[in-house]
């Protein structure tokens, strides 16, 4: 249990149920839904390894895998890499905003990513309803981040400011645009943010080495991943 202003917090546990990073292994998730959390508290949960999905606060605390490392990036030593510099210079045609409110347009770039990329995972089909439970959060206001060619949006990454750090909730993309690199593109548009905020940390949720899709967050340096030790620093 967790007190904020006094009040108990608690935090339950799921089922076990099948992983949809490791389809051989068993998930099992701490949750923690409340309406009375803050943005100090959530902070605090953040470098205890948590993440926030819509109103809901969790964290991988599965009985046989400890495949998923809470993962983060110091934004004030983070230098991008010669691919990464490489990324920026190539989409530095585009255009980018920040947005409070997710809108129709969010939603069919949504849509559209998630049937062309992610049609063997747990948001596939996507629906409106799922998008708005997904994102929407009864007592955070996250950040959109557009990325713009011109007047098409080509991508959105949704994000949580938080006192001290950032934390990348979800990136969609246009599929069609391979070459530009877009979902590295988002993660150092928050790093970028983050910086220039005078965050210290920009969260980056889980890096699963077994995984394809979740293994790839290692190459933004330096990196810390969280341990029974604490956070440990990384810079190869």
């Amino acid at each position: 249990m967790l007190d904020s202003k006094s009040e108990t917090i608690q935090v339950g546990l799921t089922n076990t149920f099948s992983c949809s990073y490791l389809p051989e292994q068993q998930e099992q998730l701490l949750v923690l839904q409340e309406t009375l959390l803050n943005e100090d508290l959530i902070e605090q949960l953040s470098a205890l390894g948590f993440r926030r999905s819509g109103d809901m606060l969790y964290k991988p605390h599965c009985p046989r895998c400890q495949a998923c490392q809470p993962i983060r990036i110091p934004a004030r030593e983070f230098t991008p890499s010669k691919r990464q510099k490489r990324t920026l210079k190539n989409n530095s045609d585009l255009h980018f905003a920040i947005v409070t409110e997710a809108s129709e347009e969010h939603y069919q770039l949504y849509q559209t990513y998630i049937n062309e990329r992610h049609r063997d995972g747990p948001m596939y089909p996507p629906t409106k309803e799922q998008f708005n439970h997904f994102l929407q959060c009864c007592w955070h206001q996250p950040l959109l981040i557009e990325v713009r060619d011109d007047k098409q949006l080509l991508g959105v990454a949704v994000t949580d400011v938080l006192p001290n750090s950032l934390s990348a909730i979800y990136s969609f993309f246009s599929p069609t645009e391979e070459k530009r690199s877009l979902g590295a593109l988002m993660i150092l548009l928050q790093c970028r943010l983050a910086k220039l905020s005078g965050k210290e940390f920009v969260y980056l949720g889980y890096q699963i080495d077994a995984s394809k899709k979740m293994n790839y967050k290692r190459a933004y340096r330096p990196y810390e991943l969280l341990s029974p030790n604490g956070w440990q620093t990384y810079f190869k």
